[in-house]
């Protein structure tokens, strides 16, 4: 079992320790942070935008956020007496804290129901950073399956608890990876927001969902049908297991794109039992190495943890799924978000979802045969390698 500990930090942050399963427990006096740290600063405003009716976070504090520093600097690698970081401790597994410069929160609250143009509120919310290991070096996917399961059951516990607070509408966890994602900081780390609302994306698709599920009789939900059409037709499969299955979708939009999806539905992290938290903490790091395998160099990814909102009616009919997107079209090429994408949300993917499949199929092969990691599944019947 994973063990846990909550602490704070010298400004009065919340900070939480995950222990892998068979740690020893940390004395506590090695979780004390002696730093002299100024007030947190006050919290940005949300801003209504009538015209397309999105709530926008105004957070100019963030401007002074740390960028890129030296290694010796890094702010989430364990404390030592040259560098006291935002983790007290001189070693960890795995630590949850309350950002620093966020973009929303600390308080949180409810939100004005009926915005009109002109209407403001506090940035209410929260904003989380998950330090995955005190390694300042390497990736989520070289963490090993004890160390993943246990950023599992961090994503599952924050998931629960942030959604309990007052005013909270939506919990999402996620990775931006590498520098041409625009990452500020390069040791192993991911994020965590708790939205007051619900963010435009998720609306969309829950609009679709809900619609869907309204038409089936409340039978089945959209994602486990078109996981179900999508392992049907086999040739945008990438990885299938006994709790979870991932595919390229068939209208992606990035020129990498996949996405994870559990068997059984399921409206957040928080909801998978333990078995399914095993498969995971297997599936997810084997697709991240497949995207590693595709060319000379890392390839940068947002690994985005869709997870139901919390209103009852979109929690129905919603399904948990992680949607893995990579701007990388080629080894020296990115896509770029121009005008049809950034300004009108018409996308142009410059690869076909069948052929990024087939070659995710195919490093799986390449990784196996190097040695580097088993295949997990062959390529579904019917598909083309």
């Amino acid at each position: 079992m994973t063990r846990t500990t909550m602490t704070t930090l010298a400004d009065g942050r919340e900070i939480l320790y995950f222990d892998d399963a068979g740690s020893a427990e940390r004395p506590v006096g090695d979780l004390v942070d002696h730093r002299e740290l100024p007030v947190r600063p006050e919290p940005g405003r949300l801003r209504f935008d009538a015209l397309s009716r999105e709530w926008v976070a105004v957070a100019a504090h963030r401007q002074a956020r740390t960028h890129l520093p030296p290694a010796d600097q890094c702010p989430i690698c364990p404390t030592t007496p040259a560098n006291q970081t935002e983790i007290p401790a001189p070693d960890y597994d795995v630590a949850v804290f309350e950002n620093r410069f966020p973009s929303l929160g600390p308080e949180t609250s409810e939100i004005p129901s009926a915005p009109v143009w002109g209407t403001t509120a506090p940035a209410v919310g929260r904003c989380e950073v998950v330090a995955f290991t005190p390694e300042h070096t390497g990736s989520f996917a070289e963490l090993g399956w004890r160390r993943t399961r246990t950023v599992v059951d961090a994503w599952a516990q924050r998931t629960a608890a942030l959604s309990a607070l007052p005013g909270i509408r939506q919990v999402f966890p996620f990775e931006n990876r590498g520098p041409e994602i625009g990452v500020t900081l390069h040791h192993p780390h991911g994020q965590i927001y708790a939205y007051p609302y619900v963010t435009p994306r998720a609306a969309l698709l829950a609009a679709a969902a809900g619609e869907y599920f309204d038409n089936s009789d409340g039978m089945a939900t959209l994602a486990s049908s078109l996981l179900q059409a999508e392992r049907s037709d086999g040739s945008r499969m990438v990885l299938e297991g006994e709790h979870f299955s991932a595919y390229v979708p068939f209208a992606a939009r990035w020129p990498l794109e996949v996405h994870l999806v559990p068997h059984r539905q399921v409206p957040d992290l928080a909801a998978l039992n333990g078995t399914e938290r095993d498969e995971l903490a297997q599936l997810y790091p084997e697709l991240l190495r497949r995207f590693d395998a595709l060319y000379p160099t890392p390839t940068p990814y947002i690994a985005a943890w869709h997870q139901a909102p919390l209103e009852p009616a979109m929690r129905e009919a919603g399904q948990l799924h992680l949607q893995l997107t990579s701007p990388r079209r080629a080894a020296d090429k990115l896509k770029y978000l121009a005008g049809s994408e950034a300004a009108m949300g018409a996308f142009i993917n410059d690869t076909t979802p069948e052929s990024v499949a087939a070659r995710l199929r195919e490093v799986a092969g390449e990784l196996a045969a190097a040695g580097t990691r088993p295949t997990l599944t062959p390529a579904p019947e019917g598909a083309s390698a």
